[in-house]
């Protein structure tokens, strides 16, 4: 990546903590530090890997770096401004604009079930029914022995206990940087015991209304806008 690139990357992810802090929740893109660190675990056969709320694509290059093949991305992401410049730069990858909140009951995802995902989504400024419809959706749909990737800035694991008990999963800190702004720290949660997850989501449906889908396919010359899904 250039210096320009670098730098238009700041600028508009600035620009949108600005407009909307609580969605974005940080002022910079997350630094090459922490995404060796989210994704040091991966490996190439844990494809297909979804990643949630990849943003200007920090971990996304992460991912290919570690030999991951660009056909094998799912990238889902809620922001127009930055879902349109991601299809730009993973023409390879399977693009998706939605809520994550979305996951379990959209349907895009029941002949895919992933390795691992990745998560860049600030679920320290969500609600806790919307941490646990992205976090059951996510497991929804991956592999059995599949892992949930996710940073936070704070001290302890973003997803609460109770969620995590809900949903039959555990939390063990992966490892941390300073050299990130702000410095942050990385937790793989996995499945702790036997829980039956249906793919249809129906536990796990999302509270926004009007969330639609569009779908940016690496063989499309636009984007293929879905359905609106109805909260629960």
């Amino acid at each position: 990546m250039t210096t320009k690139t670098t730098c238009s990357d700041f600028v508009q992810f600035f620009r949108s903590w600005v407009s909307d802090p609580m969605r974005v929740a940080a002022i910079a893109p997350s630094g090459e530090r922490l995404a060796r660190l989210m994704t040091q675990e991966i490996e190439p056969l844990d494809g297909p890997v979804l990643e949630l709320g990849p943003g200007t694509g920090v971990f996304t290059r992460a991912l290919l770096a570690r030999g991951v093949s660009e056909c094998d991305l799912t990238l889902i992401e809620f922001g127009e401004e930055f879902a349109v410049p991601l299809r730009g730069r993973f023409p390879q990858a399977r693009v998706v604009q939605m809520d994550a909140a979305q996951l379990g009951q959209c349907g895009l995802f029941a002949d895919a079930p992933f390795g691992a995902v990745v998560s860049g989504l600030p679920l320290l400024s969500m609600p806790p029914e919307k941490i646990t419809a992205i976090v059951g959706g996510a497991f929804a749909t991956m592999k059995p022995g599949g892992s949930f990737y996710q940073f936070t800035y704070g001290p302890r694991c973003p997803v609460p206990r109770s969620i995590l008990d809900r949903l039959g999963l555990k939390a063990t800190r992966v490892g941390g940087t300073v050299r990130n702004i702000p410095p942050a720290g990385v937790y793989r949660i996995s499945r702790g015991k036997p829980l039956e997850l249906s793919i249809d989501g129906s536990e796990y449906r999302s509270t926004n209304e009007n969330a639609g889908i569009a779908v940016y396919a690496a063989d499309a010359g636009a984007a293929d806008v879905g359905r609106s899904e109805a909260g629960a």
